[in-house]
C-alpha cells in the first residue's frame, strides 16, 4: 500500500468530522469570541474551510512564504456565512483529496518548507506536513470551535462517537 493510500482514510474521517462541525456554524454569532485574544466564530470557520487547501499547496510546491519580504502576505478569502464556508471547505477538500490520491511515495517524502520573510520556520517531508500542519492543525482548531459551541449552547457534534449532546443515555456524565 502506498503512503497516500494509507493516509486517505484518516483524511476522509477528519474532513467528514470537520464538515459536520462547520455545518453548525451560527451566522448570527459570526463575530463572537470567547476572549479578546481568541479568534471569532467566523475566523475559526474560515480557517477550517481553507486549511484543506494547504494539503494541495504542500503537494504542489516546495515551500510557502506567508510573509514575503517586499511582497504581500497570505490573504484568506472573504467568507461571511456558513454557506460560503461550506462551499469553500468542500472545494478545498475535493482538491486536497485528489492531490493526496495521486501523490507518489517519493512525492510525499520530499521536503517542504514553511517560510516567513524568507526565513525557514520548518522543513520536513510533505507527509509530515500533511499530518502536522494540515490534519492535526484542523483537529486543534475544530476542538476550539466545538468549545465555542458548548459555551454558545450549540449542540456539539459527535466526532469519534456520540457527543454528550447526541446521546440520550448519558449516565456516565461524560462531556465532549
Amino acid at each position: 500500500m502506498s503512503i497516500a493510500q494509507s493516509i486517505l482514510p484518516e483524511f476522509d474521517q477528519e474532513m467528514a468530522n470537520t464538515r459536520k462541525t462547520l455545518e453548525r456554524l451560527p451566522d448570527d454569532k459570526w463575530n463572537w469570541k470567547l476572549h479578546e485574544k481568541c479568534g471569532t466564530v467566523g475566523w475559526y470557520g474560515l480557517h477550517l474551510a481553507t486549511m484543506p487547501g494547504w494539503a494541495t499547496m504542500t503537494l504542489n510546491t516546495e515551500n510557502f512564504d506567508y510573509a514575503p519580504v517586499g511582497g504581500s502576505g497570505y490573504q484568506p478569502p472573504k467568507l461571511e456565512n456558513r454557506q460560503q464556508i461550506l462551499a469553500e471547505f468542500d472545494k478545498n477538500v475535493a482538491e486536497a483529496r485528489a492531490a493526496i490520491a495521486k501523490a507518489s511515495d517519493a512525492d510525499l517524502m520530499k521536503d517542504w518548507s514553511l517560510l516567513a520573510g524568507g526565513k525557514t520556520i520548518f522543513a520536513m517531508p510533505r507527509v509530515a506536513c500533511l499530518r502536522g500542519m494540515v490534519f492535526n492543525h484542523i483537529i486543534h482548531h475544530r476542538g476550539q470551535l466545538t468549545m465555542y459551541y458548548r459555551v454558545l449552547g450549540i449542540p456539539v457534534p459527535g466526532l469519534y462517537g456520540p457527543s454528550a449532546d447526541e446521546t440520550q443515555a448519558n449516565s456516565a456524565g461524560s462531556a465532549s
